[in-house]
């Protein structure tokens, strides 16, 4: 069983409320706009770190995490793009992606809106955990906590962080 927790768009911002649900998380995952390397340091330093790089993370955070991401958490395939567009308007990038192969799960972030969709025509289930950050139009901060248990997604939680 793996504890995940999920974040996206922090834009350079991490408080004690962030690290203290991801000290409780077996993994944490970031969907890209870490904003700085500070951020990623800080995480790293509490639990693994997985994540890609978004739109305006910089040549250093572009050199250590991939554009894509793929990759296995116990017995589910996982994908994900930091601009991935959602159920039905995928970005091209995504769209071809999943011609590629299909995953069980999708993760994407950068509209800082917080989504739980599941995709009935690549059957999939697609998490956006909103911004966690200061930085965009979003009201609400906004992360996602979840568990692996073999094949199966279970115990998914919406943590809100507050207004930003």
């Amino acid at each position: 069983m793996t504890k995940v927790l999920l974040l996206s768009d922090t834009h350079s911002y991490l408080d004690d409320r962030i690290l203290a649900y991801a000290a409780q998380a077996d993994e944490v995952w970031h969907a890209g706009d870490f904003g700085n390397h500070d951020v990623i340091e800080q995480l790293q330093a509490v639990k693994p770190l997985r994540g890609v790089y978004g739109n305006i993370d910089n040549a250093e955070i572009r050199k250590e995490f991939p554009e894509v991401l793929r990759f296995r958490c116990e017995e589910v395939d996982v994908l994900m793009i930091h601009i991935g567009g959602y159920l039905g308007k995928y970005s091209p990038l995504t769209k071809a992606e999943l011609e590629k192969q299909k995953p069980k799960l999708f993760i994407s972030g950068h509209s800082h809106i917080l989504k739980v969709m599941f995709d009935n025509k690549n059957d999939l289930l697609h998490l956006n955990p909103g911004a966690a950050g200061k930085v965009g139009w979003h009201q609400m901060r906004t992360m996602l906590r979840f568990t692996i248990d073999g094949a199966e997604i279970k115990d998914l939680e919406v943590i809100e962080l507050g207004k930003k």
